[in-house]
């Protein structure tokens, strides 16, 4: 959770639970920690964690039992998913781009570093290395 990112904190939540189910690392019939608990390892207001969880309730990713928890429920159908990953891709990439412009990088020296990350040159870097 970034506390400082312009996304609020319940969406921030709202997409990392998605991205745990689509990546399967949070499975159907898995618990989520209650709302309390997870308002106080994040920091945050409870009445946050308590949006996150009815947007995720309303979406069907999670599913609350009042006096038991709450739930992952089934994997969301292939293209849900693909949409899933693909929007907490999105938010991951958000988050590094404030991250770099807090440091001073802008977008360029980001999907620098990317490319680098990935093993493959950046375009600029591509066209530099040809004219050597």
């Amino acid at each position: 959770m970034d506390l400082r990112s312009k996304v609020p904190a319940y969406l921030q939540i709202v997409e990392q639970v998605r991205a745990l189910t689509a990546a399967g690392m949070l499975k159907p019939g898995d618990q989520l920690p209650t709302i309390r608990d997870m308002a106080g390892e994040a920091h945050i207001n409870f009445n946050t964690v308590a949006r996150a969880y009815r947007v995720l309730d309303g979406a069907g990713v999670i599913s609350t039992q009042h006096g038991r928890g709450t739930y992952a429920v089934a994997p969301p159908p292939s293209a849900r998913a693909r949409k899933a990953r693909s929007q907490a891709l999105d938010l991951l990439v958000r988050h590094v781009l404030e991250a770099a412009a807090r440091i001073g990088s802008g977008p360029e020296e980001v999907q620098a570093a990317l490319a680098r990350a990935v093993g493959r040159p950046a375009a600029d870097d591509r066209g530099s290395r040809r004219r050597r």
